[in-house]
């Protein structure tokens, strides 16, 4: 691994370091709690749950295979176990790490931010009780981290995000958003939290079916993550992009270049907002040039300020 530059690599101690930062943001889930996913808390109930409570005197209407029948013949009267239910809601990260995200031209790499974004969101997930889980993808390989409660599930996020990041600069490599989807739907399951942070440049058909999918059976966020290089063609002058094996260059000052360079940023906007609207999707816009908490912070306050009107 490549030695920590901020803004440029994240590192494990910073990573974790944003736990302080994660106790003022709070993810509101979209969706009405159901029976079986209703918050981060423990709830006695009649009859099998995860973990005994206590016992108590039998009432009328508890389940009768829930009897303690050595209490019961010990008081004399018929006493029933109690157990208690952890009722959370999984939140489940998927972070895009291909190559394309390694570019920024203000605070952060745009790789950076979702690093960032997605330890913050994993850290405010713990602390409030909830599993945490995910995806990680980037060129070369798609990372599964099965939901865990407490730390133990955010520390292994945080790890295959560092390890995801280059250690020498990278080809293009394969865009494996559309897989790191398809695992999503797979790991996560009704009444989840989704989150999935990406700057979405190779979105396809398949990749917009999956988020629709998700989004129907999850309270799904897609953080667009973007540098507002990419708003505005910069000034006239000679620009080069690119990977080691496949460089471009832009002559910047023609109408026709800032006429494409601005749809093309437009237009994947455009098409995250449509699809937005058309699902139960939650689109949250984050920029490379604003630090990642300040960001959460007000997309999140200004989400239950619009559910509130």
């Amino acid at each position: 691994m490549i030695k920590s530059v901020p803004g440029v690599t994240v590192s494990l101690q910073e990573l974790v370091r944003l736990q302080a930062r994660a106790r003022n943001i709070e993810i509101r889930g979209k969706t009405k709690p159901m029976a079986s996913r209703t918050g981060p808390h423990l709830s006695k109930h009649h009859g099998r749950g995860l973990e005994f409570d206590e016992v108590r005197a039998y009432q009328a209407g508890d389940d009768i295979r829930s009897i303690d029948w050595r209490v019961t013949a010990r008081r004399g009267k018929p006493h029933t176990k109690l157990y208690r239910e952890e009722r959370e809601r999984p939140v489940f990260i998927l972070v895009d790490m291909h190559p394309g995200m390694y570019f920024g031209t203000r605070l952060q790499f745009k790789s950076v931010l979702a690093s960032r974004l997605a330890a913050l969101l994993a850290w405010t997930a713990s602390l409030k009780g909830d599993r945490v889980g995910g995806v990680v993808v980037n060129g070369k390989s798609c990372a599964i981290i099965p939901p865990r409660l407490r730390k133990e599930g955010v520390l292994r996020l945080l790890h295959t995000l560092v390890e995801a990041q280059p250690d020498k600069p990278q080809d293009i490599g394969q865009y494996l958003l559309q897989d790191g989807l398809a695992r999503l739907r797979h790991i996560s399951h009704p009444g989840s939290t989704c989150i999935v942070l990406s700057d979405f440049a190779g979105i396809d058909d398949a990749c917009k079916k999956s988020l629709v999918t998700l989004a129907g059976h999850s309270d799904l966020y897609a953080g667009y993550i973007f540098d507002p290089f990419e708003t505005q063609a910069p000034g006239k002058g000679r620009f080069r992009f690119g990977s080691p094996s496949q460089l471009l260059d832009i002559e910047s000052g023609s109408p026709e270049v800032k006429d494409v360079w601005r749809a093309s940023f437009t237009g994947r906007l455009e098409s995250l907002q449509d699809l937005s609207h058309r699902s139960q999707m939650t689109l949250i816009e984050l920029t490379t040039a604003l630090p990642a908490h300040e960001q959460l912070h007000q997309a999140f306050r200004s989400l239950v300020t619009r559910s509130a009107q």
